[in-house]
């Protein structure tokens, strides 16, 4: 393949919390890049997954979700969102097709109607969804704004995601990959640490610590044998919410810890040894050095 083939391209992957758009952007990756919960609001950081499709290399930024913001995390994470659609030469709107049309959705269409980049409706979650509503959904939507296409997708099952990668790849203008064929993201293993061990705390422990937490690696270094040594500091608000990472005589920290290893060491393809301890550190989130560790800008 030559210079002179190859396409590439940005693809600004936007919409409301919970919408899908890190299970997409991993399933049109081929393995997984960005963190997945059931929880709204994983997605804290603007990620870029790097796809392929033939001589095309596609840059998936996987945004945080778009929602009314109340904390400073919350409008960071707003900023990032928004600041990751920069530059891109797709905006592809997820929906949640199962979830419908509320105001969150609507107005993230009203905020990209007049936007001149081509725009890509995604209805995601169509396994799930009430098929009778979902040409209502697509429909109001592209009454609303002038969608290039409109696709219909399960970023879970697969349905779709073939058709949807090839029309991505498509849309693309010509000029050299900006990333190595073997490389699937722009996260540095060390950030990808920190992810991983947030995932956790999201999958282990559901509401008993909605977003009051936040994971730093302190150290990560390679040992002579080759595997890696990562140090990861759990900041939360409170005591209690302390207790709750540690679990009784420390089980649920070594559950987190146990899960976050194997997960990093199959990405990593090496052995890792991670090392977890929790700090009650009030107002975190109002730190300017705590949002530069976690990759977001300081807003006021």
């Amino acid at each position: 393949m030559t210079e002179t083939t190859q396409k590439c391209g940005l693809v600004a992957v936007v919409g409301a919390p919970n919408a899908g758009k890190s299970t997409l952007v991993n399933a049109l990756v081929g393995q997984k890049v960005a963190i997945v919960s059931p929880k709204a609001q994983t997605t804290r950081v603007r990620l870029m997954g790097v796809a392929i499709d033939g001589e095309t290399q596609l840059l998936l930024v996987d945004t945080p979700g778009i929602f009314e913001p109340k904390r400073r995390l919350d409008r960071a994470m707003v900023s990032a969102a928004w600041g990751g659609t920069e530059g891109a030469d797709v905006l592809a709107l997820v929906v949640d097709a199962k979830g419908g049309l509320g105001a969150k959705v609507t107005d993230i269409a009203e905020s990209i109607k007049d936007r001149s980049e081509p725009k890509y409706l995604i209805l995601n979650k169509v396994d799930l969804a009430d098929k009778a509503k979902l040409l209502l959904h697509a429909e109001k939507l592209n009454a609303q704004v002038d969608f290039a296409e409109t696709f219909f997708v399960s970023a879970t099952t697969g349905d779709g995601l073939v058709e949807l990668k090839a029309h991505l790849a498509k849309a693309m203008p010509e000029g050299p990959w900006h990333f190595p064929e073997d490389q699937v993201s722009d996260a540095t293993e060390r950030s990808l640490a920190s992810e991983v061990t947030r995932e956790q705390l999201y999958l282990q422990l559901h509401a008993e610590l909605p977003y009051a937490s936040a994971v730093e690696t302190e150290q990560y270094k390679e040992r002579e044998d080759g595997s890696v040594e990562i140090h990861q500091q759990i900041l939360v608000e409170r005591p209690t919410q302390r207790a709750i990472i540690l679990g009784k005589g420390g089980s649920r920290i070594k559950e987190i810890g146990a899960r976050s290893r194997t997960e990093l060491a199959a990405i990593m393809g090496r052995p890792v040894h991670l090392y977890l301890h929790v700090k009650v550190k009030p107002g975190w989130d109002e730190e300017r050095e705590v949002y530069r560790d976690m990759g977001l800008d300081w807003v006021d």
